[in-house]
Parts: structure tokens; C-alpha cells; sequence
């Protein structure tokens, strides 16, 4: 009767042991699952940062009197003004930057012209 009550106890140990690691089993591969998802998202975003990072190593900039305006400042400003005023995706820019009058003017598709002040 006690070796009887001692394998009970036992088995109970053991069903009880089992339903704990299989517990841990699934947490840790959903932990698991968490921690690669934050990866490839940390991933995607440094990829994102070094190629913006990559893209500003070139510059250009216009100097007359005493001002500077970088090129790509007036580009993102020109694209930023077409948005502002019209509808459509920006698929060409031309930028004509003209001290004299401190401005820059565009043209956007080879069809909608603009100004901005430097």
C-alpha cells in the first residue's frame, strides 16, 4: 500500500513537472519569438538610418552674399510647396535657384511650376 501511495505520488510529481516545463517550453519560445520580432524591426530601422545617413554625405550648396542654403534643402522645400498646393505624386523636379531674387523656382513633372524664398 505504501509503494502504491509512493508511485501515485509519483506520477503526480511527475504529470505536475511535465505540465511546468511544458508551461516554460511555450513561454520561452513566445519570448523567443518577441525578441526576433524586436530584432528585425531594430534591423529595418538601422537600415533605414544608415541609408538616410548615406544619402546626406553629399551636399551642395549655393553661397551668394552672405547667405548658404544647402541644394537638398531647397529640393525638400520645393517638393514640400507642390505638395502643399496640388494634388499628385512628385515625379521630376527641376530647381532653378536664382540668388538675385532669393528665391528658387520649380517645375514638378515637367508641368506644374512654383516658387519659394530662399
Amino acid at each position: 500500500m505504501a509503494d502504491k501511495k509512493v508511485t501515485e505520488a509519483a506520477a503526480e510529481v511527475k504529470a505536475a513537472a511535465a505540465e511546468k516545463v511544458e508551461k516554460a517550453v511555450k513561454e520561452t519560445k513566445t519570448a523567443a519569438k518577441k525578441t526576433a520580432a524586436k530584432a528585425k524591426d531594430t534591423a529595418t530601422k538601422a537600415k533605414a538610418a544608415a541609408k538616410k545617413a548615406a544619402e546626406n554625405k553629399q551636399a551642395v550648396y549655393v553661397q551668394f552674399g552672405d547667405k548658404e542654403v544647402a541644394a537638398l534643402d531647397v529640393l525638400e522645400a520645393a517638393k514640400a510647396d507642390f505638395k502643399a498646393n496640388n494634388k499628385g505624386a512628385v515625379k521630376s523636379v527641376k530647381i532653378y535657384i536664382k540668388p538675385e531674387d532669393n528665391a528658387a523656382y520649380y517645375v514638378v513633372n515637367d508641368k506644374v511650376e512654383g516658387k519659394i524664398d530662399l
